[in-house]
C-alpha cells in the first residue's frame, strides 16, 4: 500500500492561518500540549480499566461505541446492524466487514470533527500511515488488530500513555460503585477514576418506569419512599454515598432547566399521584422542576458541582430506539432557554458560596444572550464548553468569542470530552488546546493580551478551570 494516500495529520492543524498569529499559537500550544488530561465528565465504564482486558477488535473499539461515527454512516445509508451496533461481542468476520464499511465511506466524514479525531487516533496512537479507503481497509484492520494484541495497547497502559490525571464516569444513583472502589484500592493502578451522580430517571415522575426506579432507590437506601419526604431523603443518601466514593459532581439532562418551587402540600399530592400511576405530564414536569431546585439545595449542602445539559430530544427515531436502544446516534437538539427557567434557583442559591452550576447547551443562540451574561454575574454559574453536536472546531471558536466578552475566560468549565470512545479522549482534548491557543494568539496579535498573560491563560484553561470548577 505504499502508493496509497498517506495519513499524516499536520503539526499545525487548527492553528490560525496568519503566519505571525500562528507562530504565537504554536508557542502557546507547546506550553500545554503535554499537560495531564483532566476529564470531569465522560462515559467510559470503570470496568474497562478494572478488568484491563485487551480490546477485542478495531471495530468494537473505534466504531461501534462511538455514535458520532455510526450516526453519519447511518445517514449515508448504512444500517446500524452492519456496524455491529447492539450485537454484543463481534466475531472476526462481522468486525472486519464493519471496518470495511467505515473505510469505504471515509469521504462522508470530510470536514467533520469525527474525521479529525479518527485521524488523530489512527496516526498518533496506532501509527497507521495510510488513509482509510476501500483499498486499504483490510491492511489497516490487520495493523490495528496486531497493535491491540500488544500489552502496551491494553486499557491501563493507554490510560497512562494518554496522560489522564482524572477520569470521571457517569453512574446510576443505585450503582454500588464496586468497580470504582476496586480501582481505588488497586496499588497497581495509579490513575484517578471517579463516579458522577446521574439522577435523571429518578426525577421524571411522568416517565415510564419511574415507580420501579424509585422503589429500587428505596431498597438500596433502606428508606421508605412511599412519601415525598422519603423520596428526597433517599436521593440525599445516595448523593452522600457517591461523595464518599470520590464523586465531585452531579449530572442533569432534562428537556428544560425549569426550577419553579412547589409548596409542600402540592409536592406531596403530585408525588402520591405519580406513585399511583395517575400523574399527568404537566404535573410530572412540575414536580421534576421542583426537584431540580432541590438538587441545587442539596448541592449547597454537600458541595457536589451541578452540571446541566438540557435540550435534547432523546431517541428521536422510535424504531431505532426499540431495536438498538438509547445512545445510538438519534438524539436531536431542541431550543434552549435559561434566563427565566433558572431564575427561581438562582434567586435562592445563585450567590451561595458552595454552589457551582455548570451550564451546557446545544443551542448556540443562547451563548451570548443568556449563558455568558448569567456567568458574568452569578458567582455560582460557569459556562460549559461546547460538547456533543457543538464540540467541533468552528462551534468552539464561536462559543469562545460569544461568551468571553461577558463572562471572560475564568467563568468557563474547561474542556469536557463527554465520550464513550476511550481512544478519542486525547484527540478531543488536543483539539481544544489547539483552538484555545489560536484564540489567545489572536488576542496577543491584536495587542489585547500580553504574551505572558496568554501563557498563564492557556495553562489555566487546561488545568485550572476544570480543577476549580469541579473541586478536583
Amino acid at each position: 500500500m505504499s502508493d496509497a494516500p498517506a495519513l499524516s495529520p499536520h503539526p499545525d492543524r487548527l492553528l490560525p492561518p496568519d503566519p505571525g498569529t500562528r507562530a504565537v499559537a504554536r508557542e502557546l500550544y507547546e506550553r500545554v500540549r503535554e499537560l495531564p488530561i483532566v476529564s470531569p465528565h465522560g462515559h467510559v465504564p470503570p470496568s474497562l480499566l478494572l478488568d484491563d482486558e485487551p480490546f477485542a477488535d478495531p471495530t468494537s473499539l473505534l466504531v461501534t461505541p462511538d455514535h458520532y461515527v455510526t450516526r453519519l454512516l447511518h445517514a449515508s445509508g448504512v444500517p446500524l446492524e452492519r456496524l455491529g451496533v447492539g450485537q454484543g461481542p463481534l466475531d472476526e468476520a462481522t468486525s472486519r466487514a464493519a471496518w470495511r464499511t467505515l473505510c469505504e465511506h471515509w469521504h462522508v466524514f470530510r470536514g467533520t470533527p469525527v474525521r479529525y479525531w479518527l485521524e488523530s487516533e489512527l496516526a498518533e496512537i496506532f501509527e497507521v500511515s495510510v488513509r482509510p479507503s476501500a483499498r486499504t481497509a483490510d491492511d489497516v484492520y490487520d495493523h490495528l488488530a496486531e497493535r491491540l494484541a500488544r500489552p502496551e495497547f491494553r486499557p491501563r497502559a493507554l490510560f497512562e500513555r494518554f496522560g489522564i490525571s482524572v477520569l470521571a464516569t457517569t453512574d446510576d444513583p443505585v450503582d454500588d460503585l464496586a468497580a470504582h472502589a476496586a480501582l481505588a484500592a488497586d496499588p497497581s493502578f495509579r490513575g484517578r477514576v471517579i463516579p458522577t451522580f446521574r439522577p435523571d430517571r429518578y426525577l421524571e415522575p411522568a416517565r415510564p418506569g419511574w415507580v420501579a426506579a424509585v422503589d429500587r432507590l428505596g431498597e438500596v437506601t433502606g428508606v421508605d419512599v412511599s412519601t415525598y419526604a422519603g423520596w428526597v431523603e433517599a436521593i440525599e443518601r445516595r448523593r452522600e454515598f457517591f461523595a464518599s466514593r470520590g464523586a465531585v459532581s452531579t449530572d442533569h439532562s432534562h428537556d428544560d432547566v425549569g426550577s419553579h418551587p412547589l409548596d409542600a402540600a402540592e409536592a406531596e399530592r403530585i408525588y402520591a399521584a405519580a406513585r399511583a400511576g395517575e400523574v399527568s405530564e404537566a404535573e410530572g414536569t412540575a414536580l421534576r422542576r421542583h426537584m431540580f431546585l432541590e438538587m441545587a439545595r442539596m448541592a449547597t449542602e454537600d458541595g457536589l458541582t451541578m452540571t446541566v445539559h438540557p435540550g435534547v430530544r432523546r431517541s428521536h427515531h422510535g424504531p431505532t430506539a426499540e431495536r438498538f436502544g438509547p445512545d445510538t446516534g438519534h438524539d436531536i437538539p431542541i431550543a434552549g432557554e435559561f434566563t427565566d427557567s433558572l431564575r427561581p434557583l438562582l434567586e435562592r442559591f445563585g450567590t451561595h458560596p458552595r454552589l457551582k452550576l455548570v451550564l451546557f447547551t446545544l443551542d448556540e443562540t443562547v451563548f451570548s444572550r443568556e449563558l455568558g451574561p448569567l456567568a458574568g454575574f452569578y458567582p455560582s454559574v460557569y459556562v460549559g464548553q461546547p460538547w456533543w453536536f457543538l464540540d467541533a472546531p468552528d462551534a468552539i471558536r464561536r462559543w469562545r468569542l460569544a461568551v468571553t466578552e461577558s463572562a471572560g475566560l475564568s467563568r468557563t468549565s474547561g474542556f469536557i470530552d463527554d465520550t464513550r470512545a476511550f481512544c478519542s479522549i486525547p484527540a478531543r482534548h488536543d483539539m481544544s488546546r489547539r483552538l484555545d491557543a489560536g484564540f489567545l494568539a489572536g488576542l496577543v496579535a491584536e495587542h489585547r493580551l500580553d504574551l505572558d498573560e496568554a501563557h498563564e491563560a492557556a495553562v489555566d484553561l487546561v488545568a485550572g478551570r476544570p480543577r476549580e470548577v469541579f473541586g478536583l
